[in-house]
């Protein structure tokens, strides 16, 4: 096992306990500080977590003996704290999208590449048991030739429970760049790169009204739209649809299947780790699920681990920024082709991540 790569966070909100709880599970991380906008915030943190550094974001990054930087900004600020970490020499982690835009993720990748350091990207949920389960399954041909897919996120949004929803609804966020990189990253895992879409788009309700128990009653504008359907056509030649909504009440849809020339696949939340893989042969009467091939038991810190175990192995990165690069090229696409009316071809691509081994230890991602 390769030594222990010291990790320090940016951003300690709400997301940051699954991470610290997730890169707790590695062998090859160490977390060693944290900072945030907001100092008291990180120092509450540190010791809540026992990490031993905690301070502001400048002071972090600029730490001598930090390797990794995990960007847990949100979503407008990810690009100015990963160049930040980036030109400080650090390996960086970010929290999805990559960027809010093309020039901005191109940005990052070429910042990273010039500094001689490695980007990784959210979500790493398709390294889980269940995301993984079924790309072997497609990989061995149990529904032969994958030739369709679909993908439903839909709900009423987070302003119900969230603490401080406004910026979902500002660029950057919204259903498509909150919740769509974990759907278009699960089907890139299992078909591929995108060729090209056609969407349309749009802003149901000019603004939303906050039902959290602190938030109360408070007014929302909205400035991205909340409902989105897109065709993607992959460059091996499967066609899916995508719908990613925060305007439904209630829906009674599948989250990603995919459909094969010898049978169906039914794929599991792609925003968490494990949950039931089925499927259904051509000729069976009914679906018949499949165990995991790989383990559930890993948290939002697998990607970071992943990242280490690059770094460590010089071995080619699951969670890239090309990978993201190209969902957030994806992504944007999507809001061209509504906002034009017309097919958009995705100029980037990106290699399909392996698939991780089977008989992994726990803790450890490099057998």
């Amino acid at each position: 096992m390769a030594a222990k790569l010291k990790v320090g966070f940016v951003g300690v909100g709400g997301i940051f306990p699954a991470y610290i709880r997730g890169c707790r599970q590695f062998d090859s991380l160490d977390v060693v500080a944290c900072s945030d906008l907001d100092v008291e915030r990180a120092s509450n943190r540190a010791a809540e977590f026992g990490i031993p550094w905690a301070g502001t974001v400048e002071d972090m990054i600029a730490l001598p003996g930090i390797d990794i930087v995990v960007n847990l900004t949100v979503p407008r600020a990810h690009t100015g704290v990963s160049l930040a970490a980036i030109d400080a020499g650090k390996h960086v982690h970010s929290e999805k999208p990559l960027a809010v835009t093309r020039e901005d993720g191109q940005r990052i990748v070429e910042a990273a590449s010039a500094k001689g350091v490695l980007v990784s990207c959210a979500p790493d949920t398709f390294l889980g048991g269940g995301q993984q389960t079924c790309r072997k399954l497609i990989d061995d041909g149990w529904i032969g030739r994958p030739v369709a897919a679909v993908a439903f996120m839909t709900s009423r949004g987070p302003e119900s429970w969230h603490s401080n929803p406004d910026f979902f609804y500002q660029t950057g966020a919204g259903p498509l760049f909150d919740m769509g990189p974990y759907y278009l990253t699960a089907l890139v895992n299992l078909l591929g790169p995108v060729a090209r879409v056609s969407a349309a788009t749009g802003i149901s309700f000019a603004e939303r009204v906050a039902t959290s128990e602190t938030q109360f009653g408070r007014r929302i504008p909205v400035e991205v739209p909340t409902h989105v359907s897109a065709n993607l056509d992959y460059v091996a030649g499967p066609i899916a649809t995508m719908i990613q909504s925060w305007d439904v009440w209630a829906a009674n849809l599948p989250l990603i299947e995919v459909y094969g020339s010898e049978g169906s696949l039914s794929v599991p939340d792609p925003n968490q780790f494990g949950g039931q893989v089925l499927v259904r042969r051509a000729g069976a009467d009914d679906w018949s699920e499949i165990p995991l091939t790989h383990s559930a038991e890993v948290g939002r810190g697998i990607g970071v681990a992943e990242l280490a175990n690059a770094i460590a192995y010089d071995r080619p990165l699951r969670t890239d920024a090309s990978l993201a690069y190209h969902v957030l090229d994806t992504m944007i696409a999507i809001t061209e082709s509504s906002d034009d009316s017309r097919h958009v071809q995705i100029e980037s691509s990106c290699e399909r991540p392996a698939p991780l081994p089977l008989g992994l230890q726990k803790g450890r991602l490099d057998q």
